[in-house]
């Protein structure tokens, strides 16, 4: 009996020790996080997460073999009247079969750099115009300049592209998301709807997202997925879709800017260096007519550069900021050359080389356009008043 009594103790005692030995459930771990607005200025946080969602949040993805788990709860709205609004697009790092950037160098890719510079800042509001996803094909054998980066639509290109560089900027504000058309449905469109798109996700990739608006005290901005809208021919279902949309901006509140990823009548360097271009699919959708009255000013990225355009016919002007880390496209020499269709053309405007990002100040009811260069550095001051932009 007193064998059998010591042989119990012993097996409570190895059991009470594998217990004590048993590890404790681990905490979700956040690999990324942000706040975005969606349709009618909602605030969600956004968290891609190992593990079980964190309290409070609940699953807005489940972990695939590509992405992980993405959770998602509620917030609260953080500033009705932002005063300081950053701007940025297309800040990529470009490697696409045997185009290649050099996404190892900070001075041929400098988006990590930029993001650090512009949280700095402080913005209340920050605005991505579109395109945050290029790298597209493997890097060459031997290239050392983009070795060991993933490509593809997967959590790891998402992550090196824009999660990881982007993360101070991430935290500094809350962010209005514009879709770029290298999330279209053809490249890397279901990480997109996965990770940035507004709305439930479904598990599909939508062609197009319907317009919506994020209302502020003073400013309303009117968010309007164009990726699918060709440059140069019409695509007359997508004209159909846009020519929609143009003219419900007509009940849009007053003041509006319409924030888009390409722009309806933006300039490239053309044969000659002569100035160029406008978006065909958006200009027949518009058919002649202007921009209803509400919408005061567009922002928008898809070229590559700085550019400030003020317009000699009824249309609000347009500023475009795409030049937040891919490779850039060269400027036109002379914006006042640039004739869209046989009466609309730039009346005044002012394009800037190099990587940078701009900041919108308010003053009153003008607003200061200032173009920054990667580090941080002021450039030039552009002046948004009395519905025209020019520039020192």
């Amino acid at each position: 009996m007193q064998g059998f009594r010591l042989g119990v103790s012993l097996a409570l005692c190895a059991a009470a020790g594998a217990v004590a030995a048993a590890p404790a459930p681990t905490s979700p771990r956040i690999v990324a996080q942000w706040r975005q607005f969606g349709p009618r200025g909602q605030v969600e946080t956004r968290a891609a997460v190992d593990g079980a969602c964190p309290a409070g949040m609940t699953e807005r993805a489940a972990a695939s073999k590509d992405f992980p788990r993405l959770c998602v709860s509620v917030a609260p709205q953080p500033n009705p009247d932002p005063q300081r609004i950053l701007v940025l697009g297309d800040t990529g790092c470009r490697i696409k079969g045997t185009v290649v950037q050099a996404c190892n160098d900070p001075k041929q890719w400098p988006f990590p750099v930029l993001a650090a510079s512009a949280a700095k800042f402080k913005p209340d509001l920050v605005i991505h115009v579109g395109d945050y996803l290029y790298r597209e094909s493997p890097c060459p054998s031997g290239n050392a300049s983009c070795a060991g980066t993933p490509w593809g639509d997967n959590w790891p290109a998402w992550r090196a592209d824009f999660f990881d560089p982007a993360a101070p900027l991430l935290a500094a504000a809350p962010w209005v998301i514009v879709r770029g058309n290298h999330e279209d449905c053809a490249r890397a469109g279901s990480g997109f709807a996965r990770l940035l798109a507004p709305g439930a996700f479904d598990g599909s990739c939508l062609s197009h997202i319907a317009a919506f608006d994020v209302p502020f005290k003073a400013l309303n901005l009117v968010v309007m997925d164009d990726s699918d809208a060709p440059d140069i021919s019409v695509d007359p279902k997508v004209a159909a879709i846009d020519r929609a949309e143009f003219a419900a901006l007509a009940g849009a509140p007053t003041p509006s800017w319409l924030v888009m990823h390409r722009p309806i009548w933006g300039a490239v360097k053309g044969p000659l260096g002569l100035a160029l271009g406008g978006n065909r699919t958006m200009m027949a959708a518009l058919d002649g007519h202007p921009l209803p009255k509400p919408v005061v000013l567009t922002l928008a990225g898809h070229i590559h550069v700085f550019e400030a355009l003020d317009y000699n016919e009824a249309e609000p002007p347009a500023v475009l900021s795409g030049n937040g880390g891919d490779l850039l496209d060269p400027p036109p020499a002379d914006l006042s050359a640039t004739q869209f269709g046989s009466k609309l053309r730039v009346k005044e405007g002012a394009s800037e080389e190099g990587f940078g990002f701009m900041l919108m100040t308010r003053v009153g009811k003008d607003w200061n356009i200032d173009l920054y260069d990667a580090t941080g550095t002021f450039e030039r001051r552009c002046l948004f008043s009395g519905g025209h932009v020019g520039c020192r």
